[in-house]
């Protein structure tokens, strides 16, 4: 356990129960506290953070940190791993991040006995964006809990859900629709423009089989490929029909593991993306694993005690940034503007 060499020792774990229970730090032993010291954290103060921050808290112990990221990926596909592509830092400091889209360049025939081409016209050309650390917090939340002996595991559970749903939210929102100006840059933000569709608040097969080939076939091979929209666009997008009557729709098997497709494709369900109305980025396609999402160290959280006495405040905060790599790697179906 952290801050333990034996089982006499305390562990982080619990010592963390203690204080986000109403234990003050002054009120734990000597030997807890310089556990309990171990995770304490100080974050910058950001103009981007949302609601009222704390001047520093704990970093969350592993068995909640878990909680929270089920919670989390259960409330959006932008933070889980398996939808996109992460990369986990300890520190906050600005990340480059290579690009390059050589899609559109082929060898040549090569003459036995000439000299190799060298003018610089097949040059590589390199891009660079960046990763920064942005933090949002989830706002207090009023919190009391009487920690007995075996209810950790309980407690853990509880704040995990509040915490990872409300962390779940900013995170999805900010990684699908942030501006990229002192926020991530969104998925739907940085994707290329693919299909505009004939329909104000509609779309037909046709355009999605449009959209697909808008996506370079080199990045349509990707077992990452896939769709996005939200759960109203997939409704509408249910009842949509090949030239032979067949639903674009295929059902899955929960049981075994085989996700629902459209076109055989896979899809996910992002609610943070606008439904069908005038001018609305309303569908994605493409590599979704080219969308980079960087976390920076573990969830941290701060207790305040006075304001929200005899009760405590408790609130999460998060550190995180997303880019596309490869804008051409996603593209987006726009509706028709009237």
């Amino acid at each position: 356990a952290r801050g333990a060499d034996d089982a006499s020792k305390p562990e982080y774990r619990m010592v963390f129960a203690k204080v986000v229970c109403g234990v003050a730090p002054s009120d734990l032993s000597a030997e807890e506290r310089e556990v309990l010291r171990r995770g304490a954290t100080k974050f910058e103060q950001r103009t981007q953070t949302t609601g009222t921050t704390t001047a520093g808290g704990y970093t969350v112990p592993t068995e909640l940190l878990k909680e929270i990221e089920i919670s989390m990926k259960a409330h959006g596909p932008m933070y889980d791993a398996d939808v996109i592509r992460e990369v986990k830092t300890s520190s906050g400091n600005p990340l480059k991040l290579p690009t390059v889209d050589d899609t559109s360049k082929i060898a040549g025939a090569h003459t036995e006995g000439t000299a190799l081409t060298d003018d610089g016209s097949e040059d590589v050309t390199f891009g660079q964006k960046s990763l920064d650390a942005f933090a949002f917090d989830t706002e207090f939340i009023k919190w009391s809990w009487e920690l007995e002996a075996d209810s950790i595991f309980s407690m853990e559970a509880l704040l995990g859900d509040l915490l990872g749903e409300r962390l779940a939210r900013i995170a999805n929102r900010q990684l699908t629709i942030g501006t990229g100006s002192s926020a991530p840059n969104g998925i739907v933000t940085a994707s290329s423009l693919g299909v505009t569709s004939a329909a104000v608040s509609a779309i037909t097969s046709d355009e999605l089989i449009d959209l697909e080939h808008s996506v370079d076939p080199a990045y349509r091979k990707a077992a990452s490929v896939g769709f996005m929209f939200n759960d109203s666009t997939l409704k509408a997008i249910r009842k949509l029909k090949d030239g032979d009557g067949n639903y674009l729709w295929t059902k899955g098997d929960f049981q075994a593991g085989v996700p629902a497709t459209i076109n055989g494709r896979r899809y996910h369900v992002n609610q943070d993306m606008d439904s069908l109305a005038a001018a609305k980025k309303v569908v994605l396609f493409g590599d979704l694993k080219k969308f980079w999402v960087r976390k920076v160290g573990s969830p941290v959280i701060g207790v305040l005690r006075e304001r929200f006495w005899p009760d405590l405040g408790v609130a999460g905060l998060i550190r995180f940034d997303g880019e596309l790599a490869n804008t051409a790697a996603i593209r987006h179906l726009i509706t028709a503007a009237s």
